[in-house]
């Protein structure tokens, strides 16, 4: 089963997040084929990083609560929110 995660980042944490970022992204990875995509949400500009999005693949949402809890950022206290429900892929053309 598909869930989204949708994080929101505590007002003025960029630099909890930069700081955490490399952590993340290796906690990522090493999601192997759970995580069907990741990335930050951004100013309406395209600049800057104030949340993040993931879609992953868990056998509960219990699962997905857990594997969301051990992300380095949640971890470093960078979000001010999580939402995490289920979510069903109709349509991707995203081809990467």
């Amino acid at each position: 089963m598909l869930f989204a995660v949708i994080c929101t980042d505590k007002p003025g944490s960029l630099d909890v997040r930069l700081a955490n970022r490399p952590d993340h992204v290796e906690f990522l990875k090493g999601l192997g084929d759970r995580l069907k995509l990741a990335g930050p949400f951004t100013g309406e500009d395209g600049d800057g990083m104030n949340g993040s999005l993931l879609v992953l693949e868990a056998d509960s949402i219990a699962e997905a609560r857990l594997i969301a809890c051990e992300d380095p950022y949640a971890v470093a206290g960078l979000f001010d929110k999580t939402d995490i429900r289920p979510w069903k892929r109709v349509i991707s053309n995203m081809g990467d």
